[in-house]
């Protein structure tokens, strides 16, 4: 029979989620949900015939049940070495399918990693078994509550699921094969989870891996710069799987449109974290660049590492470079190896050049744009579509059709483009700060968006392939889709006016974090002055090429998948007028560094 439990409200403080049910699985749909066994694969096995093969004997622990505090059974997957020895475990937390449910078929290429790269029992945007059972680890792939046949609902992140999570931690240290050391790692929700599991502080928690992870669902993700952007969650909502229910987040989002108890909750509390932490990054993402930056900067302790790779996090996750970073991080926390790792340069980033290799593995004291002496520059618009390093004196204004389509794929009208050619080599590093005068005599608020592109010196706008070419089975940019996976255009940023308040509990003196508090009112003809910040980017510009700020009233970012491709909901109406000069001071400023 399938799991029955009483259902309480899920309340976060005083409020009640709402929810909605997750997908039935199509799969033995009246199976026991913990039809557990214990088999052992012999080395050469393989999944698929198109499947990596194992290189050893692992032990399959299939539908482990995990026992949370409140009496809800949780499922697991545990693949482990043979033989007698304890080992750590590593945890994969996510909603996907605990081993091979959800994998990279449907995805654009495959994001690049052939089918034979993986064994098709690793959990998505998880570790493969294949790769480091192997290595002496236990590789512990969970269905978190309302998950597949787990018990309860599911709940997207906070502290509830940080709870659930830390109670799989201990529970899962305390079996007779486990050293009493867990790890956590993964990608994207695996990396988010992360968060809120640490916050919890469970005794047993070695260290942790979030491999792009964002930090706080509302201001990054969900409404970020205000704006609510709930298309691409609702699509998630419906592939997630379960026999309960999940919450409805864009429900409580239309419920609560402003930071409440609820959305605070989904803010992880990264400064309750203890355990060493190895934090990856990279610019392609549109969800967890901030949130990975964030996780670095307020981490309390100096046991903590930030690297940003020129790739996609998937491809990343499978690189012999990740792979071998990672092992020496957990042979260091969860084995006591007195290796080399903790002399490793704190923070190392990789900076794009998009017509050229990427330059990697550039290490840094902190990250560059907060160290004492850090440059920046000026750029000021102009009303002949230029950036300048000086001020112009005469007040003047230019507009654009704010409420024009936007399909995403790097060919949209609209959308203004000022531009400086650069007379030296610089490299930028860190997050950019658009400041604009705004009014709209049509429409009471403005959504105004910012992007930072790279033209070369002939003035041809250059996107950045994710992936390379070779391992995408093709020669030249062209033959690829024009999605987010597979190419990075440049870093963006985006504001509604009437959100533009500042939180300056949560902001840092290079990021501003907006309150989410209330609606602060816009007049139609009213100039308002925006400060518009740019998600941290690493881009090298030589002398002659181009830097160029575009500003549009739509998402200028590719869509992340083509079926999304003119979803986008523009709220905007009629013309976007913008006030230059004079006391109208609009600029670009824009942090640089030396490697």
């Amino acid at each position: 029979m399938l799991p029955t439990t009483a259902m309480a409200p899920f309340t976060v403080g005083p409020i009640e989620v709402a929810l909605c049910p997750t997908t039935k699985p199509d799969i033995c749909p009246n199976s026991c949900p913990f039809n557990q066994s214990s088999t052992v694969l012999p080395a050469g096995h393989k999944k698929n015939p198109n499947a990596r093969s194992l290189a050893a004997a692992v032990i399959f622990d299939h539908d482990q049940p995990v026992l949370l505090r409140d009496g809800t059974r949780i499922g697991a997957d545990v693949y482990r070495p043979t033989g007698e020895n304890k080992v750590p475990a590593i945890m994969m937390w996510g909603p996907y399918g605990k081993s091979g449910t959800l994998n990279l078929q449907g995805f654009p290429k495959r994001a690049g990693i052939p089918e034979s790269k993986l064994s098709g029992y690793e959990s998505f945007e998880g570790l493969d078994p294949a790769e480091w059972v192997p290595k002496g680890y236990a590789i512990v792939n969970v269905d978190p509550r309302g998950v597949f046949y787990s018990e309860g609902s599911l709940r997207w992140w906070g502290s509830a699921e940080g709870r659930d999570g830390c109670d799989a931690v201990e529970y899962i240290a305390a079996l007779p094969w486990c050293s009493g050391k867990v790890a956590l790692a993964g990608n994207s929700w695996l990396g988010i989870a992360q968060w809120f599991i640490a916050a919890e502080r469970p005794p047993h928690l070695a260290c942790i891996a979030p491999l792009e992870a964002a930090s706080d669902f509302l201001r990054e993700s969900f409404c970020r710069g205000g704006i609510p952007a709930t298309d691409f969650t609702a699509i998630l909502a419906k592939t997630l799987y379960g026999h309960g229910e999940q919450e409805d987040v864009v429900k409580m989002l239309s419920l609560y449109p402003f930071t409440n108890e609820y959305w605070e909750d989904k803010r992880a509390k990264i400064e309750n974290i203890q355990v060493p932490a190895y934090i990856l990054g990279s610019y392609s993402t549109g969800l967890h660049t901030v949130g990975s930056v964030r996780g670095y900067q307020e981490i309390p302790h100096d046991k903590k590492w930030f690297v940003t790779h020129a790739t996609q996090e998937w491809y990343d996750l499978y690189t012999e470079e990740r792979t071998r970073e990672l092992q020496s991080f957990f042979d260091r926390y969860t084995k006591e190896i007195p290796n080399d790792w903790e002399q490793t340069p704190r923070v190392r980033l990789a900076f794009i050049r998009f017509n050229k290799p990427a330059v990697t593995n550039q290490p840094f004291a902190d990250l560059p744009w907060r160290l004492p002496g850090r440059s920046q520059f000026r750029l000021f618009l102009t009303p002949e579509y230029k950036l300048s390093p000086v001020p112009i004196a005469k007040e003047a204004s230019i507009s654009y059709q704010a409420d024009a389509p936007s399909m995403q794929t790097d060919s949209d009208p609209e959308e203004l483009q000022f531009i400086y050619v650069v007379p030296d080599d610089v490299v930028i590093a860190g997050p950019l700060k658009a400041v604009l005068f705004m009014s709209s005599l049509e429409h009471d608020d403005i959504d105004v968006y910012v992007q930072l592109r790279k033209a070369d010196k002939v003035g041809k706008l250059l996107q950045h392939s994710n992936i390379p070419l070779n391992d995408l089975d093709a020669s030249s940019l062209s033959e690829i889709s024009n999605v987010n996976v597979l190419k990075y255009l440049g870093p963006q940023g985006m504001l509604r006016a009437s959100a533009r308040h500042v939180s300056d509990e949560l902001s840092s003196e290079t990021w501003q974090t907006l309150s989410h508090s209330g609606r602060e009112p816009v007049r139609k003809g009213e100039v308002i002055r925006l400060e518009v910040y740019v998600w941290p980017t690493g881009i090298v510009f030589e002398a002659g090429e181009w830097l160029v700020l575009k500003v549009s009233g739509h998402n200028m970012c590719l869509a992340e998948f083509e079926f999304l491709q003119g979803a986008f909901r523009n709220s905007n109406q009629g013309r976007h007028i913008m006030h230059l000069g004079g006391i109208y001071e609009s600029y670009l400023e824009v942090p640089i560094c030396r490697l």
